[in-house]
């Protein structure tokens, strides 16, 4: 063809500078654009070539990335459908015609394998990073002519004839100073790795080899004025050698391995997928040693096509560090991490990868557009993802159990925020009971409690801690249910509101209710009664001189118990809240504290000797020891608190000995 020079078909002259700078969000999206054209042109031909009216190549379908520091050149080579001069014109020079739709309209009768994507803009990408581009394609029709494109990205190109003799396309980037990192066979890698890994054609990353130097071969024969050199004169058998020997390597070289897998293990239909090659697909994708718990292989047709894999991670109780990922791709392109209009908030925990052809992505593929159809998308996986739970809790349940520990904060996470979710799984949200040490429903828990406290949920955030107040109730067959995590508390308070009078109640708010016996009690800050609970609740405050605490009497079931720290839950919630808020940098909100109450048991004999003999030392010292052993019981004491209780309790031990 003749040599042919013009201007690039646009409609608005500013588009190129956008598409060069503007159009794609990360610069390295270049490499997923040239190679999904690559790809697409393989699928191209390979479609004509079942139907007869093309050729295959002689060896296998491919890609080849090569990086040439040298030249600081990109090249992206395949052998696939090619171009003649023509469609050159009319899908590079014509910028965003898409050569895709065209092909699928023509076609799309045979075709099953979609086409990946938007051939002009894609192409343009490379420019981002280019300071020139060129194309060397021959198309695979009988007869065809190579075409040569260039362009420096200034809206004008030139088209020669080409110099590549077999079909297929060579896309070759000359990097620009930005580019040049691109050059590096690692940092490819690990992009080829990102956007490709699935893509359905092998992918081969290769550094270009260095020319031969046959210059320093001669000059090492060179002849000096004098005569021959000893160092030059190499034997015709010694050179045949070396030959034979460079052929043999040459031959031998094996062959790289793609840097993609094009059959993932999530375009399999499940029957047809191992335990194994599940736990090796989740170790290979991300990188995580630890098995999964377990996992749900997602496979739709109608009324949109949808396949992945969703893993379940060992969390345990680190919700707040958990860190998810799901991989969302289109026609095995790699999209976007977490894409939250796609995948529910909540399922951002778990890992997994997610491949929807239908997915309406904008033109740089880089954001969803037509939120009906993705909140379809949304709606299909949460409603997967409750399916699978149920099936386990109703099938497995020792296996469910086993698995509350770690996927609890992420159910619990997902009724917080998604309502449908909620109403699926509520009746299979499950508590640990510390009173038989089995998992029960909300209604299991409810049904039993409804002779000693209908409606309320006694529950422990930290069983350690707490241990003498579960031990109060477990001997009066009140059952207490574990809730330790922080996801717990905003969840308790959604339940709550959710269920008509149900209340969460921490074992220390109000147990003390529970234990007093039917008489009168009295505060010390009631000041409108003289009776003796209220001068003995005035008596051990005064042995204790704390003017903000308020201490109240009580005459206990059981004398396990002398005293014991109480906080209402509201409080208590309010406390736990101003905690986060302080530990968040939120100033005053962290130092308040809630008011807390002493509930003494006039029952007791420690409490009777204190009240008998309230001008005596011993009497003083108890007092003090009854509170801090309650304090122990509710919280940790601070490093001077526990001194003073440590060396107290040791004078008291002193005084048996006497």
């Amino acid at each position: 063809m003749t040599q042919e020079k013009g201007n690039l078909s646009i409609n608005s002259e500013n588009l190129f500078p956008i598409i060069k700078k503007w159009l794609y969000s990360d610069q390295d999206i270049f490499i997923r654009e040239i190679v999904s054209n690559a790809v697409d042109a393989i699928k191209k031909r390979a479609l004509l070539a079942g139907a007869d009216q093309m050729t295959r190549p002689e060896g296998d379908f491919e890609v080849h990335v090569v990086l040439d520091s040298a030249a600081k050149t990109i090249t992206v080579s395949d052998n696939g459908i090619g171009m003649t001069a023509d469609e050159v014109k009319k899908y590079i020079n014509q910028i965003a015609f898409s050569g895709a739709s065209e092909f699928l309209e023509k076609y799309k009768d045979a075709a099953e394998d979609p086409i990946i994507g938007h051939f002009g803009l894609g192409f343009y990408s490379a420019f981002m990073v280019s300071e020139q581009v060129e194309i060397e394609t021959l198309s695979a029709t009988e007869g065809a002519e190579a075409v040569h494109w260039t362009s420096d990205g200034s809206a004008t190109y030139e088209m020669t004839d080409g110099t590549r003799t077999e079909a297929g396309t060579d896309v070759i980037m000359h990097v620009n100073e930005d580019g040049e990192k691109y050059l590096n066979l690692y940092e490819m890698r690990s992009i080829l790795q990102k956007y490709c890994s699935f893509m359905p054609y092998p992918i081969y990353l290769e550094e270009a080899k260095p020319a031969r130097a046959d210059a320093a071969d001669s000059s090492a024969a060179t002849v000096t004025e004098e005569g021959t050199s000893a160092d030059a004169t190499v034997s015709d058998d010694t050179e045949s050698k070396g030959d034979e020997a460079t052929a043999s390597a040459e031959k031998t070289e094996s062959k790289p391995e793609p840097v993609n897998e094009t059959t993932p293990l999530y375009q399999k239909k499940p029957a047809d997928c191992t335990d194994d090659e599940y736990k090796e697909f989740y170790r290979k994708v991300f990188y995580d040693f630890k098995e999964p718990l377990f996992w749900i292989h997602l496979n739709m047709d109608y009324p949109f096509h949808l396949k992945g894999i969703l893993y379940f991670p060992k969390l345990g109780n680190e919700f707040e560090s958990a860190e998810g990922q799901v991989k969302l791709y289109c026609n095995q392109v790699f999209v976007a991490d977490n894409v939250k209009e796609i995948i529910p908030e909540f399922l951002l925990l778990l890992k997994g990868v997610i491949d929807c052809p239908d997915i309406p992505l904008n033109v740089s593929r880089s954001f969803l557009q037509n939120d009906a159809e993705v909140k379809k998308i949304s709606d299909y996986i949460t409603k997967k993802v409750a399916d699978k739970l149920i099936s386990l809790h109703n099938k497995e349940p020792e296996n469910y159990e086993k698995y509350w520990a770690d996927i609890h904060p992420f159910i619990k996470y997902g009724c917080l925020r998604n309502e449908k979710f909620y109403d699926r799984i509520k009746d299979h949200l499950i508590f640990h009971s510390l009173l038989s040490d089995k998992f029960v429903t909300l209604a299991d828990y409810l049904a039993a409690a409804k002779e000693t406290h209908e409606n309320q949920v006694f529950y422990s955030d930290d069983a350690r801690q707490q241990a003498q107040y579960i031990a109060l109730l477990k001997d009066m067959d009140m059952d207490v249910v574990e809730l330790p995590t922080a996801i717990d508390v905003p969840f308790m308070s959604f339940l709550e509101a959710k269920n008509e009078n149900l209340r969460f109640t921490r074992v220390d708010a109000d147990v003390s209710k529970s234990l007093a016996e039917k008489e009168e009690t009295s505060e010390d800050t009631s000041g409108n009664t003289s009776d003796s609970a209220a001068d003995d609740a005035n008596t051990f405050k005064g042995l204790l001189g704390n003017d903000d605490l308020t201490v109240r009497m009580e005459t206990f079931k059981t004398n396990k118990i002398a005293a014991m720290i109480e906080l209402s839950e509201d409080e208590r919630r309010m406390q736990d809240m101003m905690k986060m808020y302080g530990s968040m940098g939120l100033g005053a909100f962290g130092e308040q504290k809630a008011k807390e109450t002493l509930v003494v048991n006039r029952n007791h004999p420690l409490v009777k000797y204190v009240l008998a003999h309230p001008d005596t030392e011993k009497a003083s010292s108890l007092a003090h020891e009854l509170y801090d052993l309650a304090r122990i019981s509710h919280e940790n004491l601070s490093a001077e608190d526990l001194t003073t209780f440590l060396s107290r309790s040791l004078s008291l031990l002193e005084g048996l000995a006497e």
